[in-house]
């Protein structure tokens, strides 16, 4: 494995759990957001990681997003640096061929919540607060922020939240559909374990027909995919894993994956 920069990996079964950890905000960095996109891909080559968990050290931030003191004198080589770096970073994350998921145990603030809205599931702690800032300070989400929050949460609620600087709670954020569980503090690692646990079940090869399906719709109409539904279903039949599925189930025994 490559070292990755303010980031610590931590392989758990078929689980890989990534730890943002460049104290004390866990801000970005051209060289993590790099890191990350590296990581990802390792773990795409690892066929026994079914699925990802990324959370925050300690208990007050996931990630607060850019260090602001990157931008400080408008050098605009250095934006355009780090606006290809946190986009490269997130698409290559948000096609991770297995789920994930984010774990955001605290402050999930412009890059920070771009992160989690790059993963498939978000689960947040009670305590946790979540915002894209960026034209506060006279800039605008660069991570696929613009993109990614309005396609999940709706045109108006992300424009209360880009366009107004709205700050959510937990609770708010899981009511617009934001996140989808919110737990107690200290228990979002936890509850994303036991989601990833359920990903087990379910063959690694299927995940990733479903996932390529599920996302693109985000940029093709559904007319345009449902003919690729039908093909991905057949060429399922190519793999080990749907051979294994279908006789797991009839001999009532758990499916051991191959994920292939």
């Amino acid at each position: 494995m490559n070292h990755y920069i303010n980031l610590q990996l931590e392989l758990r079964g078929h689980t890989a759990i990534v730890t943002l950890n460049n104290p004390p905000a866990h801000t970005w960095t051209a060289d993590s957001l790099s890191s990350l996109a590296t990581l990802v891909t390792d773990l795409n080559a690892n066929r026994e990681i079914y699925s990802l968990v990324v959370t925050g050290q300690g208990d007050k931030f996931f990630s607060a997003g850019a260090d602001l003191k990157l931008f400080a004198d408008g050098d605009k080589a250095m934006a355009r640096t780090m606006a290809r770096r946190f986009g490269e970073a997130f698409e290559v994350l948000s096609r991770f061929r297995g789920v994930s998921i984010a774990a955001i145990n605290g402050y999930a603030m412009g890059g920070g919540l771009e992160c989690a809205l790059a993963c498939d599931i978000r689960i947040a702690e009670s305590h946790a607060q979540m915002a894209l800032p960026e034209a506060t300070v006279g800039l605008l989400p660069c991570g696929g922020g613009t993109q990614s929050l309005a396609w999940l949460v709706g045109e108006g609620w992300a424009k209360r939240m880009i366009l107004c600087g709205e700050r959510l709670d937990a609770e708010t954020a899981q009511r617009i559909g934001l996140v989808e569980q919110v737990v107690a503090k200290g228990e979002a690692l936890t509850a994303a374990l036991a989601l990833a646990k359920l990903v087990e079940k379910q063959s690694p090869t299927s995940v990733a027909a479903c996932k390529k399906l599920i996302q693109g719709a985000r940029h093709e109409s559904p007319a345009n995919w449902l003919p690729v539904e039908r093909e991905l279903f057949v060429d399922l039949f190519d793999t080990e894993d749907q051979k294994e599925g279908v006789a797991a189930f009839l001999a009532k025994r758990p499916a051991q994956w191959r994920n292939g």
